[in-house]
């Protein structure tokens, strides 16, 4: 059992964000980035963009992190023993590119009501200041602020949503090795920088760990069950995937991912690249 401590708890509660926890061995990320490599070369441009999003439900390997019970340890602290599968999303940057994060919160376009939810982000590759590891503005996550829809250009984010004026001397850089992880409260303001390096910064988000009691209010969201019961059935489940790369797995991911996009546009003004 790798359950949190009441003081990394009153770390989450109080920054609104836990780093670094140890999840996966140096040799099971690596395993991981060949699955994600593989899955590229046998399904070009599939993953890329705005194809990002569930490829666990393409790759038992992912699926797998997705349900370590390390990671559901550490989340039942946070939001209880009945936890749900909300989607995952790759955030790959590619040496030489311009891709970046914008500063946002997460709870801002998901729709996901109310926040009794959890990201896990969960470095395949090592993320640092190098190649453009995620920072976190610490207590930020006490209200929902304010965000400018930028559809800038690099930017990862569907909408280029921007949180503007975060006091860079207070944000707080979230270094992982390969195989560790950070988690993030719904509401804390976070963003990330150019890979300055020379290889890919790969991080695999479960995007997001939510407890039974909580709505998709902006549109439609099917879940894995990842622990305990669903009392309240407010999502459709669906299940895990026994096969690589499976035809119907394919399927389900590309509805599940049109359902994404639909909320993430909700009310938009226009539609970007992610």
């Amino acid at each position: 059992m790798t359950y949190l401590s009441s003081n990394q708890l009153k770390e989450y509660n109080e920054q609104g964000y836990l780093a670094p926890l140890d999840i996966l061995s140096k040799s099971e990320a690596l395993e991981t980035r060949k699955e994600i490599e593989l899955i590229e070369k046998k399904l070009p441009n599939e993953i890329d963009k705005s194809g990002r999003y569930n490829v666990h439900l393409i790759s038992p390997k992912l699926d797998s992190i997705v349900h370590n019970s390390k990671i559901l340890d550490a989340v039942e602290c946070i939001i209880g023993k009945n936890i749900l599968v909300c989607s995952t999303t790759l955030f790959i940057k590619n040496p030489h590119e311009k891709g970046f994060v914008s500063y946002h919160q997460d709870a801002k376009y998901i729709g996901l009501e109310p926040h009794n939810w959890v990201t896990a982000w969960v470095a395949i590759t090592d993320s640092n200041e190098h190649n453009g590891c995620m920072k976190m503005w610490p207590k930020s996550h006490l209200n929902i602020k304010d965000h400018n829809e930028k559809f800038n250009k690099g930017n990862l984010l569907t909408r280029g949503q921007t949180v503007e004026n975060v006091p860079e001397d207070e944000v707080k850089s979230i270094e992982l090795k390969s195989g560790q992880m950070s988690l993030h409260h719904p509401r804390i303001v976070h963003g990330s920088e150019i890979n300055k390096s020379n290889d890919r910064r790969i991080g695999f988000v479960i995007q997001s760990y939510i407890g039974t009691n909580v709505k998709q209010t902006l549109g439609k969201n099917s879940v894995q069950l990842a622990r305990g019961e669903d009392k309240f059935h407010y999502h459709e489940v669906i299940n895990r995937p026994r096969d690589l790369m499976n035809d119907k797995n394919i399927l389900l991911r590309k509805k599940e991912n049109d359902y994404l996009q639909e909320i993430f546009y909700k009310g938009a003004r226009q539609k970007g690249s992610y």
